[in-house]
């Protein structure tokens, strides 16, 4: 419940009470996320210092007022939805805080500031920052560290956590405290930075970051290679990584999101193949040239109907964004879509991919699969109507068979977008209860008034997934 005593205190912690928002129509702007559920928060701050943050925290646990840390609200998962109603906290405006220092390759950065900002703020000194989300034109870097956020790079260069050298962090009881540094090998202590990294707002505040940056590669190659059957293109992938070579990407299309993208926005795909690959290689150019020439043997030896090679930058840059309009052309079928990302080992995406297939079968379902295929990370999206609510019973039914077979393939519940409300029922199936018990204690030591995000990760008594209303 928030007093008039509550407000008259916050306006004297926030600088501006213009970044205290209580009108209904701001409520309602941030009660979803790019999930699924509709949460009203009681009152929404936009705090842009530590102070404010240490302010609204400590009188947060003097009331025992629930937090809820959001960027720009891209969250798949439910990450940033106010599930107790509380405060959000809206950190989108901060992102004063961009610098890049090339002397050390690192940049440090304000939790709102946007994830591609910081990749072309870099390209600049002739350096990268991997991690490349595809929501990184409009996610706050805030947000995809406290998901531990992947995306097609993820292949070669690894994901969010393996480039934060530091964080400056408001506990959950209004401390701050500093984990990691400015340097490349850190090995003082727990490593702090990689458990809140990843732990989804619910240990910790992250109110400014220190990322590792890296030489940015003197040239790319992309690569298309097409294939009948989509179990060979899951073969096809284990090949080329065993062959001596790493790409940079390898994202794969099936036949369902291919069609999707020649109906939105033509690009000349070809339409009658079950499955495409997309393959980024990077590195010198005489020995991407190379690595070009093996790819392709490699592919057309495991059943490739044909391979291409992209002729320059522009023919490059159709084929990548092909891929980055699937999203929006498979919802022109059906309004409503259920975006996955069950991870398996690669050498079980072929068994991964013959498992869908049946499970949409089963179910009577529009599956649509892409995603990260190099390294495991598949992306089964489910193109329904939320309104539909016979449909949607089927849908739940799929969403659920789908994770359970990741894990019963040696796969984890999420690669990238995190367990937030939507997949903390099934937590259990992958850890065990020991497992999860574990992280619960670990959260009631950090957060003893379980102020930080309440309601995600772990399934509240009784909870189980609901893509509807009943």
């Amino acid at each position: 419940m928030i007093t008039e005593e509550i407000i008259h205190r916050l306006k004297n912690i926030m600088d501006s009470e213009d970044r205290i928002l209580m009108e209904k129509a701001d409520l309602v702007s941030y009660s979803y996320d790019a999930s699924f559920g509709t949460y009203f928060p009681d009152l929404v701050l936009q705090p842009i210092s530590t102070e404010e943050v240490v302010g609204i925290v400590k009188l947060a646990n003097e009331f025992t007022i629930p937090i809820y840390p959001r960027g720009t609200g891209t969250s798949l998962s439910g990450g940033p939805l106010p599930v107790h109603g509380g405060i959000v906290l809206d950190f989108s405006r901060w992102s004063q805080t961009l610098i890049i220092d090339a002397a050390d390759t690192i940049a440090i950065v304000s939790p709102g500031v946007i994830t591609a900002d910081i990749d072309s703020e870099a390209k600049k000194h002739g350096l990268m920052y991997p991690p490349d989300p595809s929501s990184s034109h409009v996610s706050t870097i805030g947000g995809n560290l406290a998901e531990n956020a992947g995306g097609p790079r993820g292949l070669k260069y690894g994901v969010t956590k393996d480039y934060v050298l530091g964080l400056e962090v408001v506990t959950p009881e209004g401390e701050v405290i500093r984990t990691g540094g400015r340097t490349i090998k850190n090995v003082t202590g727990y490593d702090l930075t990689k458990l809140i990294v990843g732990s989804e707002g619910t240990l910790g505040i992250i109110t400014e970051a220190i990322l590792q940056l890296i030489p940015r590669p003197l040239s790319t190659q992309t690569i298309m290679v097409i294939f009948d059957d989509i179990v060979d293109a899951g073969h096809a992938i284990s090949s080329v990584l065993t062959s001596g070579i790493l790409p940079s990407k390898m994202e794969i299309m099936d036949q369902a999101s291919i069609i999707a993208v020649e109906e939105y926005q033509p690009i000349g795909l070809p339409v009658d193949v079950d499955a495409m690959i997309l393959i980024e290689l990077d590195g010198h150019p005489l020995a991407i040239k190379d690595e070009s020439e093996i790819v392709k043997r490699v592919c057309l030896e495991v059943g490739a109907r044909d391979v291409e090679i992209a002729k320059d930058d522009a023919a490059a840059s159709k084929l990548w964004k092909a891929r980055k309009l699937v999203s929006p052309a498979i919802v022109r079928k059906k309004p409503t879509k259920i975006s996955e990302d069950a991870t398996i080992p690669r050498s079980k995406i072929p068994e991964m991919f013959k498992r869908l297939q049946e499970i949409k079968a089963k179910y009577e379902i529009d599956l649509v699969v892409f995603g990260h295929a190099g390294d495991g990370n598949l992306h089964p999206n489910i193109i329904t109507n939320k309104q539909d609510k016979e449909e949607m019973k089927r849908v739940e039914k799929a969403v659920e068979e789908i994770f359970a077979t990741a894990i019963e393939l040696g796969g984890t519940l999420s690669g990238e977008h995190g367990i937030g409300t939507m997949k903390a029922p099934f937590m259990v199936m992958e850890l065990g209860e020991a497992g999860v018990d574990m992280m619960k204690r670990i959260k009631m030591a950090w957060d003893p008034n379980n102020i930080l995000n309440p309601g995600k990760i772990f399934a509240e008594k009784g909870q189980r997934l609901v893509l509807v209303d009943e």
